[in-house]
């Protein structure tokens, strides 16, 4: 029975335990690039104990954001901050991996603190594309409806970004297809209403993906893994379901994707979640027992005792957690000390390890 801190080897590839950063936008980039922020972001969950640190959504392209301060990787001017991420993440004896994104009809907004509305055009905004003109949300911008020539250019972008993240020192490699963002808006049939070959049927609307998928994985050779999030529900009658979601990860499977993200919703301004501790952990214990892939479980598990129960029961192979981390860089460190697990603290921290009277 696998527990939480037994390491965990995929491909190549071990992570220490099976804690992972969720990617987790920080909205604090300048045309794309990391900065001190990211670096001490992430590098304070390496020292805390994590497995695995994903960055948050970095952008395949500009108009590929959702805000002006997303983190990028649409140039070769990222790969050297990125490089000195990784770098210090690795030296913690964690793994560092990259989240590559586009934003789709959901682009071109504000951050968070300042409202999170869509931008005018005074305010910079730029033209979103998606798999059809229709807005995430009633009066926004429409978008553009992409053509043949702009679902090249998406392909190509992923491309050219997998080999940046190459460069930047990257080891684990995940595909954004989940919260209403533009992986997701074609496999959507709430957002994906094209008669062409990327809309209509699941295989039509699942098609992009695919590629996509079979690009990243050519670049990355056999040794790396590659992951894809996914929205295992759009939590709205007569959108993507469950069951799209299982066949989903059959034929990514056979694609060389060796891990699903299972997250939900987001698509949908009409989505009906409800909300609970670990409420998208059934996605995960279904997609694994239906397909044999491994799957990360998500969703406001933030307990260690709900962590190591995910694992335990082999609900899912990964915990991935987000608001926690934000709560506790050191969770992993706090866990293994909560379930009486002995691993290495950071040396500068040793002589705050076990606590003295």
């Amino acid at each position: 029975m696998p527990t939480l801190f037994e390491p965990i080897t995929i491909r190549d590839i071990e992570l220490k335990n099976r804690i992972v950063v969720s990617p987790m936008c920080e909205y604090s980039s300048v045309d794309g690039f990391a900065t001190d922020w990211h670096l001490v972001h992430l590098g304070s969950r390496a020292v805390g104990g994590a497995g695995l640190i994903i960055t948050e959504a970095a952008a395949v392209s500009p108009e590929g954001r959702i805000s002006y301060g997303d983190l990028g990787i649409w140039q070769d001017g990222h790969i050297e901050f990125l490089k000195r991420i990784t770098s210090f993440i690795e030296e913690q004896g964690c793994v560092p991996g990259i989240q590559l994104a586009h934003a789709g009809r959901k682009a071109s907004h504000h951050v968070p603190w300042q409202g999170n509305l869509a931008l005018t055009a005074d305010e910079g905004a730029w033209q979103t594309v998606a798999p059809s003109p229709l807005p995430h949300t009633l009066g926004e911008p429409l978008p553009k409806e992409m053509g043949t020539t702009d679902i090249t250019k998406v392909r190509t972008d992923f491309i050219e970004a997998t080999k940046r993240a190459l460069k930047s020192g990257f080891k684990v490699f995940e595909l954004h297809a989940a919260h209403g963002y533009l992986l997701n808006e074609f496999l959507s049939p709430i957002s994906n209403q094209r008669t062409d070959a990327y809309g209509g049927s699941f295989e039509n609307r699942i098609r992009l993906l695919v590629e996509i998928t079979t690009d990243v994985r050519s670049i990355i050779g056999e040794a790396l893994p590659l992951f894809v999030r996914i929205s295992a529900t759009d939590w709205v009658p007569g959108g993507w379901a469950e069951d799209d979601s299982v066949k989903l990860a059959k034929v990514l499977a056979a694609n060389g994707v060796d891990l699903i993200d299972c997250s939900s919703g987001g698509n949908s301004p009409d989505q009906k979640i409800p909300v609970s501790p670990m409420y998208q952990v059934i996605f995960a214990k279904q997609i694994k027992k239906e397909t044999g892939l491994l799957t990360g479980a998500v969703g406001l598990i933030t307990k260690t005792s709900e962590a190591a129960e995910i694992i335990e029961n082999q609900q899912a192979d990964l915990v991935i957690l987000a608001r926690q981390f934000l709560r506790d860089p050191y969770f992993p460190l706090h866990a293994a000390a909560e379930l009486g697990v002995d691993v290495t603290w950071p040396v500068q921290y040793e002589r705050a390890k076990r606590q003295h009277v």
